[in-house]
């Protein structure tokens, strides 16, 4: 205290010399000698270097002792390497390939109609029948006639290979029992069509048509889903096809379930689009919980490069110099803190971090907050 009292007392007395070196002035002025003039210049100009001398080294001494002198104020961090994961984020669309409409393909009347809305059902299950118009009598009468054919045929073969009868005979025979199976196979492949089937498990997620009606070949009977081989497909930005690959994990959310689940890149496209300069790619995706449905909307997030020691500092805290090089501060010392400009490299960005590729070392204490107002070499006070 009793030094600061002391710097006072000799700023006081370098005052008071100064009013009274004024008044030598204003009196060597008023003899209009110029070398009386030009001397008291020169006498006050050394006078002003002792004076700036002495300043500076009090100016020193109170920034020393003042307890009460004030540095901008600075949060830090230590910068620790950590594993880093940067991630390709794209929009994307759930999808099945076994959802599909299903069609008659013979003409007739809707005679049963066997399963309802919601329905689940298996491969070949039988769905509907449409009235086959006496078809089925009519294969009754060939099956009868393919029956005799057969049997006439086989007595003629026995008469043949005892060299009994012509050859002709035991070809004609041939002949019509031959014709009379294409005909039973052809009638029994045209009733089947009255048999309306599953095509593969799944779901009657809507039946389209009622029994009595009249159905023909292209009209709608019913839709059927399989939720168990679901798929998201999305268009990826050309620049990333080096970086995709077969097998890639990616983290599939849908935000109308709030949900995420893990898939795997199955299908790569090979045909850039160019019209929006992308290629397609389709993400295998489990359904344990059946909450998947086609059309839903999905964020997906694809795996592209990972760090086991990567150099990870908040975004927010990079800024750019007069050559947009991008800067960091870095604390110097610790017990009397000062910082350091530090030109950096900076990688991938994920959320609010981003890793340094090069400027930063393990281990160095970095500024967080406050920094946008620093200079090169600044004494700050970093806040515990």
């Amino acid at each position: 205290m009793k030094k600061i009292i002391s710097l006072s007392v000799l700023a006081f007395a370098l005052y008071s010399c100064g009013d009274q070196s004024t008044k030598d002035v204003e009196t060597v002025i008023a003899t209009n000698d110029l070398k009386q003039i030009n001397e008291k210049r020169d006498q006050i100009h050394q006078d002003y270097e002792k004076l700036a001398a002495q300043m500076a080294l009090l100016d020193a001494a109170i920034i020393k002792l003042d307890d009460t002198k004030r540095y901008p104020l600075v949060k830090t961090m230590t910068v620790i390497d950590s594993a880093f994961t940067h991630y390709i984020e794209l929009q994307g669309n759930v999808d099945t390939k076994e959802n599909i409409l299903i069609y008659p393909e013979y003409s007739g009347i809707l005679t049963a109609l066997n399963v309802k809305s919601g329905q689940k059902v298996s491969k070949g299950q039988v769905l509907a029948r449409i009235d086959d118009g006496g078809m089925s009598a009519q294969l009754a009468q060939a099956e009868n006639k393919l029956a005799l054919d057969k049997t006439t045929f086989d007595r003629q073969k026995n008469l043949w290979n005892q060299k009994i009868g012509s050859e002709i005979q035991y070809l004609q025979t041939q002949t019509a029992y031959q014709s009379q199976q294409k005909m039973v196979k052809q009638m029994q492949a045209q009733l089947s069509k009255t048999v309306v089937r599953a095509p593969f498990s799944g779901t009657i997620d809507e039946v389209l048509a009622e029994r009595g009606q009249v159905v023909a070949p292209g009209q709608e009977l019913f839709r059927i889903v399989n939720l168990g081989n679901m798929y998201v497909t999305a268009n990826v930005p050309e620049n990333y096809l080096s970086q995709l690959k077969l097998g890639a994990t990616v983290e599939v959310y849908l935000n109308a379930i709030g949900k995420t689940y893990k898939g795997k890149v199955r299908q790569v496209g090979t045909f850039i689009n160019p019209n929006n300069r992308t290629f397609g790619i389709e993400i295998a995706v489990p359904n344990p919980d059946n909450l998947l449905r086609p059309n839903q909307v999905a964020v997906l997030k694809i795996e592209d490069y990972t760090s086991k020691n990567a150099l990870l500092i908040p975004e927010n805290i990079i800024s750019e110099n007069a050559l947009n090089e991008k800067i960091v501060y870095v604390i110097t010392n610790e017990k009397e803190p000062k910082v350091a400009q530090r030109i950096i490299e900076v990688g991938y960005a994920s959320g609010a971090l981003v890793e340094v590729k090069s400027g930063l070392k393990p281990g160095e204490i970095i500024v967080t907050d406050g920094g946008k107002a620093l200079s090169d070499g600044a004494a700050v006070e970093i806040i515990k």
